[in-house]
């Protein structure tokens, strides 16, 4: 996974819907990020009494990570084995909204139409 600019993600993106109008499709993902790299630990759960601890070092889970005071946005983007991602900060959303959205729409040309099936009406 590549961690790039927003510029060069939208720019390595084009490249991406480029590369699959022959063969293959681009898989986007769009989250919620505060920051973080590790998951937070979830705590175990108490332990029964005459129940042997499997191994004694490992210490209890740690405290929960504090809220962060501004949430940020990532974007990932597969094709095959090439994958890339960016980090969108909120005062920078909007415009990377729109950016990204002239993207799609001119990107969208190569979509193949959904055909339609006739409903049949109920007979009573």
């Amino acid at each position: 996974m590549v961690l790039l600019e927003n510029d060069l993600f939208l720019s390595k993106l084009t490249l991406m819907f480029d590369k699959s109008r022959s063969k293959g499709h681009v898989s986007i993902c769009m989250k919620r990020y505060d920051g973080r790299t590790k998951p937070v630990p979830k705590p175990r759960p108490a332990k029964k009494k005459g129940v042997k601890q499997l191994n004694p070092k490992i210490p209890p889970a740690a405290e929960p990570h504090a809220e962060p005071s501004e949430y940020m946005c990532l974007v990932r983007a597969v094709l095959k084995n090439e994958k890339i991602s960016t980090v969108v900060h909120a005062k920078e959303v909007n415009k990377f909204q729109l950016a990204y959205c002239n993207l799609l729409k001119s990107n969208m040309d190569g979509l193949k139409r959904q055909k339609k099936t006739k409903a049949k009406k109920a007979t009573q």
